[in-house]
């Protein structure tokens, strides 16, 4: 079994209409939907890669979805909760920051808002520290600028 993360959903997204998309792909075990995310359970690694190079921003009630496989954490990581993210924001963007103070373990763009999961906790410290009530410029496809992270690390949590 593969476990697959569902990002940016819309509101009005069914389990039912995740499954029918990916069931195009492979056998889908197992579907859930929790807010604006969900989860697919695929039978096999190279149906869920399809699946995921097929859907990943794949246009779903009016909102382009992440696609990605999910990954897990280690039992103990420093969630940072990243807010007012620009548009166009992606998952490997807000990764490379923060790479820059650490590994991150796990990154989630919701909306206009993301989760970060460091591994340790002063790397996490360090982020906040460097980037709190910043902003930065990601370069995107095109040559196009963006100022992508304002307000950046609001939340703090602690997992072990």
């Amino acid at each position: 079994m593969v476990k697959i993360f569902i990002g940016n959903l819309a509101s009005n997204s069914s389990p039912e209409e995740l499954r029918a998309l990916f069931e195009k792909y492979g056998k889908v075990t197992e579907c859930d939907i929790v807010k604006n995310f969900g989860f697919v359970h695929m039978s096999s690694l190279s149906e869920a890669e399809e699946a995921i190079r097929n859907l990943n921003q794949h246009l779903l009630n009016g909102w382009r979805i992440n696609v990605e496989l999910s990954k897990g954490r280690p039992k103990s990581s420093t969630k940072l909760h990243v807010g007012n993210l620009g548009e166009g924001v992606t998952n490997e963007i807000l990764r490379g920051k923060f790479e820059e103070f650490g590994s991150v373990v796990e990154c989630d763009v919701v909306k206009d808002f993301a989760f970060v999961h460091m591994e340790r906790m002063e790397d996490a410290m360090e982020a906040i520290n460097k980037m709190d009530n910043t902003a930065f410029k990601g370069e995107l496809l095109g040559g196009e600028e963006l100022v992508s992270l304002l307000d950046c690390v609001l939340l703090l949590y602690t997992s072990s």
